[in-house]
């Protein structure tokens, strides 16, 4: 990763005059590193609107990430050319928005969103401006941005960085701030407070102090929001790297309440003897197993979700003298699709998270346990669903501050769900069956059907190449020709071949996960 130079240090002021404006410069070195990383359909865009006598800079999130050494998802342009003007210089576009913003498709490459400087107007409901009206000024459109590290604009042709709000020195510093005042901006947008907690997540960054006091005055506007914008904010955390810190920071300001009241009812509700957190403690661990393993979205999810039903089960046991939360696992796949309906999640992976959670709670003792009982669990959650089970149960453990992810019984419980799930070793396998035996030859339903199919099974299973039906065809007027007697012995000896295959294969499986 190319390490960057921060290079402006001004006081942090919205009116920081004409030095601000003319920004400050990167080393030919540093700026020929940044632009290295600009794909050249980006640079096409901004050149050609500076080559029509206009300003044109990237801004926002491409900007931070470039300084940062990550590569940007979205690339973002400002000028102070009208939406009409940007239009005439480009081929292909689309303009379909209220803001101002048009997208410029270049061929093949991708999409650069290029939006006027503007100026809005108040914002009633909390997410929206009422009204934008464009401006000549870049110092206009900045001001106007969320976090002083979104604040930042680059002309890639002269390596200049416009950098108003000490954005730079945020980034060195690894802070989330609010340009301006922390207040107006949450109360312009909402979302900005639970985008605070993203970034900080995502970046590994702090929320600085102003900011998060205004976090925590202004937490209530959230319920304005949609739950659809409030889901996409919350994916984003528990995709990031520190999506643990992420949930925690949200319930210390006050946010997730609006996200997930089920889940803070776990702060606070202790746990039975086997656990050292927790039930609000616990789901965290476990959904920090699931980041630091890079396991999927709908795993991380089953993961912070598998306990959500304790709180509401939780029942005190005086034979026991300890708590009982009977049923919590049922409770809880009730409770995490009623999470994710209303957080507006696509119906499938609603079903997944929740049948996970459900059954997530399953019976592991392998003295006991039989492989009847391991097929249906293997049933319940689906069979492209169980090894996902498995890792959710991982969470579970190391949540519980168990030193081992797999014990020896989790193992063994492994090796009993691969020999529940895999193909089998039959005559299924062929590609004759019965009734073409019976149309081919005219036998009737008896057990010289069943000699066959294990006669022409003993031989597959030596040369899986001649699981054809033009020599299985081939054999069967041979085998059809065989007195009872020498049929059965050849379908016996298919039987044995069989029962070994199967076995070494069960040998196998026991060996790849050090179980007897």
């Amino acid at each position: 990763m190319t390490q960057i130079t921060f290079v402006a240090k001004r006081r942090r002021s919205p009116l920081a005059g004409k030095d601000a404006r003319q920004g400050s410069y990167l080393s030919h070195f540093i700026m020929k590193e940044i632009n290295a990383k600009i794909p050249p359909y980006v640079t096409h865009v901004t050149e050609t609107l500076q080559k029509a006598g206009f300003e044109a800079y990237l801004v926002g999130g491409c900007v931070r990430d470039l300084l940062l050494g990550r590569e940007p998802k979205d690339w973002d342009a400002t000028t102070n050319a009208t939406p009409e003007e940007i239009q005439n210089l480009f081929e292909k576009t689309f303009y379909e928005n209220e803001y101002g913003t048009v997208g410029v498709v270049t061929e093949g490459e991708g999409i650069v969103e290029v939006t006027p400087y503007r100026l809005e107007a108040k914002y009633s409901d909390a997410r929206h401006p009422d009204s934008v009206s464009f401006s000549s000024k870049l110092d206009d459109d900045l001001k106007r941005r969320d976090f002083t590290i979104n604040a930042l604009a680059y002309d890639a042709t002269k390596g200049q960085i416009i950098d108003l709000y000490e954005g730079q020195r945020d980034l060195k510093d690894k802070t989330i701030r609010a340009v301006g005042e922390a207040s107006d901006r949450f109360s312009e947008d909402a979302l900005r407070m639970l985008r605070a907690v993203r970034f900080a997540s995502e970046l590994g960054f702090v929320i600085e102090s102003e900011t998060q006091d205004a976090t925590a005055k202004h937490a209530d506007l959230l319920a304005k929001i949609s739950h659809e914008r409030i889901r996409d904010e919350f994916v984003k955390i528990i995709e990031s790297p520190n999506a643990m810190q992420g949930i925690a920071v949200a319930q210390k300001l006050g946010l997730l309440k609006h996200i997930l009241p089920e889940l803070e009812e776990g702060i606070g509700c202790e746990q039975n003897g086997d656990h050292i957190y927790h039930v609000w403690e616990h789901n965290l661990r476990a959904l920090n197993h699931a980041v630091e393993n890079n396991w999927p979205l709908h795993v991380r999810l089953a993961a912070l979700f598998h306990d959500v039903g304790k709180p509401a089960t939780r029942k005190w046991a005086p034979e026991k003298k300890d708590w009982t939360f009977y049923g919590h696992d049922v409770v809880g796949g009730r409770i995490t699709k009623k999470i994710m309906d209303r957080l507006k999640f696509p119906k499938k992976i609603t079903e997944v998270v929740s049948t996970l959670v459900r059954w997530h709670l399953f019976f592991t003792d392998i003295d006991k346990i039989t492989l009847s009982a391991v097929r249906r669990i293997v049933r319940n959650v689906g069979p492209e669903n169980v090894w996902d089970l498995m890792k959710v149960r991982a969470c579970d453990r190391i949540g519980m501050g168990r030193p081992k992810e797999k014990p020896y019984r989790l193992r063994k419980y492994e090796a009993m769900i691969e020999e529940a799930t895999r193909a089998p070793v039959s005559v299924k396998m062929l590609n004759i069956d019965g009734h073409k035996i019976m149309e081919i030859t005219g036998e009737k339903p008896g057990p010289r059907l069943g000699w066959m199919l294990h006669a022409f099974l003993e031989e597959v299973l030596d040369d899986p190449e001649k699981n054809t039906e033009e020599y299985l065809v081939k054999r069967l007027k041979e085998f059809s020709k065989l007195p009872d007697k020498e049929l059965r012995a050849l379908g016996d000896k298919g039987k044995e071949k069989k029962d070994e295959k199967e076995a070494e294969e069960v040998g196998e499986i026991r060996k790849r996960h050090w179980v007897k």
